[in-house]
């Protein structure tokens, strides 16, 4: 959905669009999977005209994806599966079910997907 109406109250769903559910999604290059599973979805319940902000509802199998500087701020809540985020400074976290974190923009950082994620996100560029 697009939108440069007025502002709208609405509820982001775990499974996407009632009706259509969730599209394939192909931010991750085939490389980047971990296993033989290449799933990759999502459902953007709300963009601006300009694509600087976004929010909806994002699935990925298993996968690792070194990023030299992140693209957006993003803020996440984990619905399922897990994600590990190593840091430039070699710590590391890892967020499952319930966990809400943020990603500024410009982080180097390596995200590894361990077990399916399905995260609701919130991009601002």
């Amino acid at each position: 959905m697009t939108t440069d109406q007025a502002p709208q109250v609405f509820r982001l769903l775990p499974n996407g669009d009632p009706k259509t559910g969730m599209a394939p999604s192909d931010i991750l290059e085939a490389e980047s999977f971990t296993t033989d599973d290449h799933t990759e979805t999502n459902h953007t319940f709300f963009q601006t005209a300009d694509e600087s902000v976004l929010s909806g509802v994002w699935e990925c199998a298993p996968c690792r994806d070194e990023i030299a500087s992140y693209p957006v701020h993003e803020m996440m809540t984990v619905i399922s599966g897990s994600v590990t985020m190593h840091n430039a400074d070699g710590s590391s976290d890892t967020f499952t079910a319930g966990d809400t974190f943020f990603i500024a923009k410009g982080t180097p950082c390596v995200w590894e997907v361990t077990e399916t994620l399905r995260k609701f996100y919130m991009i601002a560029s």
